[in-house]
């Protein structure tokens, strides 16, 4: 089951560069100063290298042996201009124009995935979400075949066993009322993302009703998409449309869907819109005692992931290491 010890092995052998687009937010130091104690993951910050030393001075983090990157000062920055300019030609993107937008830190964190110089970015800590997702979008793109980016959050909790329970929950952050081919889409994004979290995914599409006992738009929305979803995803374990407890319980499972080999056991949550989504991980968080690790960004060429604002560092430094693990 999952642990952070899991990615950061992963790391260990295959150590990649993630970009922070506000260097000289005193969390994304702190956990920048964690990182550069280690050796699995090197840090970009980007910003003012005077007031990011400033900072990080003021706060006591040591940042020795960050690479820091000003865009103003930026050596390949025209290069970056043009690049720009040919991904954005269909909004007729002047160089002048171009040189504005990259000065702003998301833009031009992303374009440094984009280039290739870092291999993920992590944002968000003063950003909105949209912020970080329209420039990742506009730049970075979807995956060939995905039409949308979605999110899941991993949630996990210490059990009995002395292994950890996880599960990942979608769309809790992006999609506000997706289509049933969007669900479809957030099922098998987040099945191959529970993976990576050591989940052998048993996928539920969530409804207030089980196999028909309830009526409704919405039961439909979650029925349909599930046999989409299973036509799609052979090989993916899917109920839908089920309600939470069958969903979980065993018992429960037994008097409303018995034949089911996800009733009772589902540990990947697909919603049928934000509202239930939002609501949902975060009474598991609450209520439940779950750690909530997200949101996750999925179907994005590359891996970039937007933080809370009201974040911590701790927090900072597990999503760092979640996302450069994607990569």
């Amino acid at each position: 089951m999952f642990g952070f010890g899991q990615l950061i092995d992963i790391l260990k052998k295959n150590p990649k560069k993630i970009v922070f687009t506000e260097g000289n937010d005193p969390r994304i130091l702190e956990a920048a100063s964690r990182l550069l104690a280690s050796n699995f993951l090197h840090p970009i910050l980007v910003g003012n290298p005077d007031e990011i030393a400033k900072v990080a001075e003021e706060s006591g983090f040591n940042i020795r042996g960050a690479e820091i990157i000003d865009p103003m000062k930026y050596d390949r920055f025209d290069e970056m201009v043009e690049m720009f300019c040919e991904l954005r030609k269909s909004k007729g993107v002047t160089p002048e124009q171009a040189r504005g937008i990259l000065s702003q830190a998301n833009y031009f964190g992303t374009m440094l995935v984009k280039m290739g110089v870092a291999d993920s970015l992590l944002g968000g800590a003063t950003y909105s979400t949209a912020d970080t997702v329209r420039p990742a979008l506009q730049l970075i793109k979807t995956k060939p075949g995905n039409t949308i980016v979605s999110s899941c959050f991993i949630m996990v909790r210490p059990a009995a066993t002395g292994e950890n329970e996880v599960l990942a929950m979608a769309d809790c952050a992006i999609n506000i009322h997706p289509t049933e081919d969007e669900l479809v889409e957030i099922a098998g994004e987040t099945a191959e993302c529970a993976k990576i979290f050591g989940i052998d995914p048993k996928v539920a599409f969530l409804s207030y009703s089980t196999l028909g006992s309830g009526k409704g738009e919405d039961v439909d929305k979650m029925r349909n998409a599930a046999a989409k979803a299973k036509e799609k995803y052979p090989e993916l374990p899917i109920e839908g449309e089920i309600q939470f407890d069958a969903a979980v319980s065993p018992r429960v499972a037994r008097t409303k869907c018995k034949d089911s080999q996800v009733a009772g056991h589902a540990n990947t949550f697909v919603f049928p819109d934000i509202n239930a989504g939002n609501i949902g991980y975060k009474i598991a968080q609450r209520l439940g005692n779950f750690e909530a690790y997200g949101p996750i960004l999925l179907g994005l060429n590359a891996p970039i992931n937007d933080l809370s604002r009201g974040c911590n560092a701790s927090e900072v430094y597990s999503m760092a290491i979640i996302t450069a693990a994607l990569a």
